[in-house]
């Protein structure tokens, strides 16, 4: 995906701010976008790159890359099941939200304790860590979705819940 004129300098103003708070590792996706913005803030700083795929948006199978009218338009009030059936329904025969949470309660147990360290990720595995964190259940998963751009600080509290809870379903 790329950056429209727009896109880029708003990508370059955030990875000046995120620099600024001297990273010691970024660890992105793997997509492209969370590569590029990784980038530019490793060449701000210097500091470690890592690219870990468990923190991939949610994987939507065939609904990958469409609109959210045009799903609708083909499949109803289906895609509701998203919030109202998170443990069983894959959506275009993707990923379950409870995979979406084991995977991102993964992707959040391997990031390292090496001082500051950023994570350029996608709504999906925020949200899931969010609802986690906060002790509510897959359905409130949509609660939590981040806005684009926006910046997720992880709080002690989410800091000790590394490793031994479980998501509630």
């Amino acid at each position: 995906m790329g950056w429209s004129r727009e896109g880029a300098a708003a990508a370059h103003r955030l990875a000046d701010g995120l620099a600024a708070r001297q990273p010691a590792i970024v660890v992105h996706s793997g997509a492209r976008r969370t590569h590029r913005l990784a980038e530019l803030i490793v060449r701000r700083t210097a500091c470690a790159l890592h690219a870990d795929a468990r923190w991939l948006e949610r994987d939507f199978g065939t609904w990958e890359g469409r609109r959210w009218d045009a799903i609708w338009r083909e499949t109803g009030d289906l895609m509701d099941r998203i919030v109202t059936d998170p443990t069983g329904f894959r959506p275009g025969g993707g990923e379950t939200g409870l995979e979406l949470m084991t995977r991102a309660q993964a992707a959040w147990d391997a990031v390292p304790s090496a001082g500051l360290v950023m994570v350029i990720t996608h709504g999906g595995p925020i949200a899931a860590l969010r609802s986690w964190w906060a002790g509510q259940p897959l359905e409130s998963m949509i609660d939590f979705v981040p806005q684009p751009g926006e910046i997720v600080e992880v709080s002690d509290h989410a800091l000790h819940q590394r490793r031994g809870n479980k998501p509630r379903s």
